[in-house]
């Protein structure tokens, strides 16, 4: 088994493959250890499949997932992390904007005993006003909701211990998360500042609207963090408030009927419909509080569902596999 697997998700990045590959061979093998790259071709319609076909009929080091269609960076990453046989696994970018010769900081850290070594585009030198500024923003938020230190969660550069990478269920858009997910099982992490440099060749797959997704995925992390095993305790707390507060308004118009004679439906027809509502929406917060605890119990279980839908995997001195549904 090889000591180090380089996981790379690709989507329509043929200009890049090759010196893509080149430049990470170079590096790997200058470290002198066993490694091998996991390339991910998450559903390009470009030559990006025949490309890493070509590249994995001469190196055996090389495995290929090329997935049915485009599922996303976090499924592309989480296809390359489930094929990937390495002790240590690192995760990069396919459009060279992070640099392949940065690996070794992340192996000297890795090798040091961290758990997680995330990358820091400390001097970034894109949009100001279009990536930079919000990404300061939220990078600021995540860490103070997530209560992890880092300065850097939207890079996908970053090395992990395999054990703590089967810990953390990945779909969506939580690839950027690992960190913060990884923290809750105690995991250890440090950053180490990375070169960012610009796209050369091809589109970026990136936009202002991404941005506002992050927003999103952060109320999602504050939840999981922590009520991931006891979500009753979050929506039984909101619930519970609503229906004292729905009895209480009760209890006011019955004072107001008993003592005063105060004819409800006229005099507070509103106040009573709006006592009725957050009693109903109480006992709907229990209900799904309830529910929530019950789907804990799947997210313990020991079998996970893929993100993604493999449709061959290459590797060396194999034939192809095509995987049926």
């Amino acid at each position: 088994m090889p000591k180090y697997s380089i996981v790379v998700p690709l989507h329509n990045e043929h200009e890049n493959v090759t010196d893509l590959y080149d430049r990470l061979k170079a590096v790997m093998e200058a470290n002198g250890e066993s490694f091998e790259l996991v390339l991910v071709d998450d559903g390009s319609d470009d030559n990006t499949f025949a490309l890493l076909r070509e590249i994995a009929a001469v190196d055996s080091r090389v495995t290929v997932v090329k997935l049915r269609r485009n599922f996303g960076q976090t499924a592309g990453l989480a296809a390359g992390f489930d094929h990937a046989r390495g002790e240590y696994i690192i995760a990069m970018d396919g459009d060279l904007q992070h640099d392949p010769s940065d690996i070794p900081m992340f192996l000297e850290k890795i090798g040091e005993g961290y758990d997680i070594v995330s990358g820091w585009r400390k001097q970034r030198i894109d949009n100001l006003w279009l990536r930079r500024i919000p990404s300061r923003i939220a990078n600021w938020a995540m860490a103070k909701l997530s209560g992890v230190d880092i300065h850097d969660f939207g890079t996908t550069f970053k090395a992990y211990r395999r054990e703590i990478l089967e810990q953390v269920p990945l779909y969506g858009e939580l690839h950027r998360f690992i960190p913060a997910l990884a923290s809750w099982h105690g995991a250890s992490i440090i950053e180490v500042p990375i070169r960012n440099v610009n796209r050369e060749r091809g589109l970026s797959h990136y936009g202002i609207s991404r941005t506002f997704r992050v927003f999103f995925d952060l109320i999602t992390i504050r939840f999981l963090l922590r009520y991931l095993s006891r979500p009753l305790h979050f929506f039984g707390t909101v619930g519970m408030l609503s229906i004292l507060t729905g009895f209480s308004v009760a209890g006011w118009l019955g004072v107001q009927k008993l003592f005063y004679g105060s004819h409800l439906l006229v005099q507070h027809g509103p106040l009573m419909i709006f006592g009725a509502v957050l009693f109903l929406a109480g006992l709907n917060m229990l209900a799904v509080g309830l529910l929530g605890e019950m789907q804990v119990r799947h997210y313990h279980e020991p079998t996970r569902r893929a993100p993604y839908s493999v449709d061959r995997v290459l590797r060396a001195q194999s034939e192809e596999h095509t995987v049926s549904d």
